[in-house]
């Protein structure tokens, strides 16, 4: 009998196959205290397990196949990085030596309290990181066992040898050393327990361009190993034994996605304009210099959105110098090849925490110490980033992005840090453009309220609709409890995009759109109605929406936004929507 799991669909599309059922790695921990004396011994147990593992690492990196993608390698170093921070071990040779615990109960009781530490945070890229730990130290648990030949009780490992061609993996979570393995098998898809739309899991099947959902909860425990499975990432469903009828008529929509799929490699290099001959400028966002390259390949016209706090985590010795910044943010200048770069300074806080920064006392509150508030708190490290900034600029065209902007003072103290940076790179001597656009991002009310304000002094603007719809509906999007009242087409918060961009046109100023509302081929013409004319987006939707443009008229589109922005009627919104979304 067939049945559906509902996840969070992290790379569209659909797969057909048979599951290949990985074990959750949920290892059994015996508790038991070393006898006195022996706390030495059973220390040096835990020390050589990290050993080992940080050998088996380098090993799996070392045979990486040419062709793996390179997203591969980077959490293979991520890995290697959380071994390498002596913090890791010290509260468990702690507790081994002062309370006697074998080293594998000591280990997990530490990484039970760095678990709950990351399920506070409130960033959903930041709580992924968590499982990056515990797969680290599930690692070393293993390694611990192997010393006495043990069994691993519930180890992660597969439960046949051999991948079919098109297997579908079903597992409680996937480690990047097990992608590693994965890469060399014609998988089609996955499915995981645990993960979000920033899990390696998602990243990694997106690099491979392949349907995948996370965050199924119980999927491993559900699914059979040999069941036929079809993953529906458009939908974000999982259908296990599906009948004939349904894997015929999926086979069908399949068939139609390849072709279609074949038809958007056609319009890669195509200008990108409407029917009516408006050009509409596509840009990706970024998180790492390496992005770059994906972003070229799929004709983006630059970077809209480099998040520069991406560079600052996982440090094993604090924040990454001037130098350090400097060398990565040309690296992604010089990949675009003269095209625009906007780099966001770093927008951490007090649910963004990188290493050796200290980000106030607000817990997880998104309305705490964070983006250009930390920043200007910390205005060494600011002037720090700006520099490294402004020196990149002397190898390409780069804009200066300022994030979560909400008072005149914090435009006048930025820009004033802005020219103290320029000053000092003058004294010093070192090349820089100065006359570097400087941008803010519209990402709360505040801002939204006093355009006049910031078209005055910014050369462009950038609307970050993911914060923007949180703060306009007071909605932490984190939050499950009312994560189903996030709602981009709340008429509020319509009205306040589509004023932020009549405004900016008004004024001439450039203005983009860069959350997540940019990259949904459904909103496309949405936007478009508005007047917008820069889309920023994750490079994987460039080609979904390039269609959506290609197909559009601006003209027809914009005879419709005014009603649709005057109703506050559910229903009568969803019959319009629909309605504008049907004009071509």
């Amino acid at each position: 009998m067939s049945f559906a799991l509902h996840g969070v669909s992290v790379s569209k599309g659909i797969a057909i196959g048979k599951a290949v059922l990985i074990s959750r790695a949920a290892l059994e921990v015996s508790h038991y205290l070393v006898q006195p004396g022996t706390e030495e011994l059973e220390a040096n147990r835990l020390l050589q397990a990290f050993e080992q593992v940080r050998n088996e690492l380098s090993t799996l990196k070392a045979v990486l196949p040419k062709d793996a993608p390179q997203e591969m390698a980077a959490f293979l170093d991520v890995h290697q990085m959380i071994l390498s921070d002596p913090a890791l071990a010290q509260k468990p040779l702690e507790l081994i030596r002062q309370k006697r615990l074998n080293a594998a109960w000591a280990l997990t009781t530490e990484l039970n309290d760095l678990l709950e530490q990351f399920s506070e945070i409130d960033d959903p890229y930041l709580k992924e990181r968590g499982n990056d730990i515990r797969q680290v130290a599930e690692r070393v648990i293993k390694a611990i066992h192997s010393q006495n030949r043990q069994t691993v009780i519930g180890g992660e490992g597969l439960i046949s040898g051999d991948f079919d061609d098109g297997s579908i993996v079903v597992a409680h979570d996937i480690a990047p050393h097990d992608m590693v393995r994965f890469k060399e098998n014609a998988l089609s898809g996955f499915v995981t327990d645990l993960g979000g739309k920033t899990s390696h899991t998602a990243i990694v099947a997106r690099s491979l361009e392949i349907p995948a959902l996370v965050g199924i909860r119980h999927a491993s425990e559900i699914i059979e190993h040999g069941d036929w499975l079809i993953i529906d990432g458009d939908t974000g469903i999982v259908i296990v034994a599906p009948d004939e009828a349904l894997l015929k008529q999926y086979r069908t929509l399949q068939a139609q996605q390849d072709r279609d799929t074949q038809k958007l490699q056609e319009i890669k290099y195509s200008p990108t304009k409407t029917r009516d001959g408006i050009e509409i400028e596509l840009f990706a966002n970024i998180e790492l210099p390496e992005d770059a390259r994906h972003a070229i390949e799929l004709g983006a016209v630059g970077i809209g959105l480099f998040r520069s706090e991406f560079l600052f985590m996982n440090q094993e010795h604090g924040l990454p110098d001037e130098e350090n910044q400097y060398q990565e943010y040309t690296r992604a200048v010089e990949a675009m090849f003269g095209l625009p770069v906007n780099i966001r300074t770093i927008d951490i806080g007090s649910d963004k925490s990188v290493s050796g920064a200290e980000t106030g006392s607000t817990g997880t509150s998104p309305l705490g110490l964070r983006a250009i508030r930390w920043s200007l708190s910390e205005p060494e490290i600011f002037l720090t980033q700006l520099r490294a900034i402004l020196r990149a600029s002397a190898h390409g065209q780069v804009r200066l992005l300022l994030p979560m902007v909400a008072h005149a003072q914090e435009i006048y103290e930025s820009l004033r840090l802005i020219d103290k940076a320029k000053q000092q790179l003058r004294e010093r001597g070192q090349a820089f453009n100065p006359n570097v656009q400087v941008g803010a991002m519209i990402e709360v009310p505040a801002a939204a309220l006093m355009m006049p304000l910031f078209v005055k002094h910014f050369d462009y603007l950038s609307i970050g609709t993911n914060d923007l719809i949180q703060y306009t509906l007071a909605i932490d999007r984190a939050d499950h409890a009312v994560a189903h009242l996030y709602d981009p087409l709340n008429p509020a918060v319509l009205n306040l995009i589509a004023s932020i961009i009549r405004q900016a046109q008004k004024a001439k100023v450039p203005i983009a759109v860069c959350g997540e509302m940019a990259g949904d081929p459904a909103l496309t013409k949405l936007l478009l109605a508005m007047g917008l004319t820069d889309f920023s987006m994750h490079f994987s939707q460039l080609l979904l929406v390039k269609r959506e443009i290609l197909q559009a008229d601006t003209r027809k589109l914009k005879t419709h936004i005014d009603e649709l922005l005057a109703t506050f009627d559910p229903v009568e919104q969803g019959v319009l929507f629909n309605r504008l979304n049907s004009v071509h």
